[in-house]
């Protein structure tokens, strides 16, 4: 695993022409492009959570909410229970999306890298080394909560906010990459995900 608490904000990103890209599998049929959809449906829940985050920082910024709440709101999201827990991205929120977190890391990368498909190989690649920025950016995000929980101040704020923005961002990119790129290859080769 990379460390990259020293990284700055900004450079915790996964956006970048040089992703790879996964060419269309010629035995996919639009019955394994359905069931690689399944992925898309477990990530829905994942943002819901980032959304529901968002809505207490706007109320915050607002003057409705005091900068506290969003401390306690992320705190006790079981997505940052979880991801202590199981010290990755998605171990998260509930039995599914740890069963999610099973496979994925367990199971599904390493079924999807051991087809020999070599292009498939360097997206999930790409997929690890993406979930380590999530991984940074959820501590970081959690780090901000507690300091804002000690010291409810506007600097502590700013910065929790700025963190938030960066980890919707960057998650919100991976998610459509990792449905975009590996939804035939999920239906293809695997039973389920």
């Amino acid at each position: 695993m990379t460390d990259l608490s020293e990284t700055p904000l900004k450079d915790l990103t996964v956006d970048s022409p040089d992703r790879p890209r996964m060419p269309p599998l010629p035995d996919a049929t639009d019955a394994h492009r359905r069931q690689g959809r399944q992925l898309a449906a477990i990530h829905r829940g994942h943002l819901w959570q980032l959304a529901r985050i968002g809505k207490v920082m706007e109320r915050i910024q607002a003057g409705d909410s005091p900068p506290e709440d969003l401390a306690e709101i992320v705190l006790s999201l079981d997505m940052s229970q979880n991801f202590r827990a199981f010290g990755t991205l998605c171990g998260q929120e509930c039995q599914m999306l740890t069963f999610h977190h099973d496979i994925e890391q367990q199971s599904m990368f390493p079924r999807l890298e051991a087809t020999g498909n070599t292009a498939l190989q360097a997206v999930v690649a790409r997929l690890r080394a993406e979930h380590e920025v999530v991984h940074e950016l959820l501590n970081r995000l959690e780090r901000a909560a507690m300091a804002l929980m000690h010291d409810a101040n506007e600097e502590n704020f700013a910065n929790a906010a700025a963190i938030f923005q960066q980890l919707k961002t960057v998650i919100t990119s991976h998610f459509g990459y990792e449905e975009k790129e590996i939804e035939e290859a999920i239906g293809l080769y695997l039973d389920h995900i």
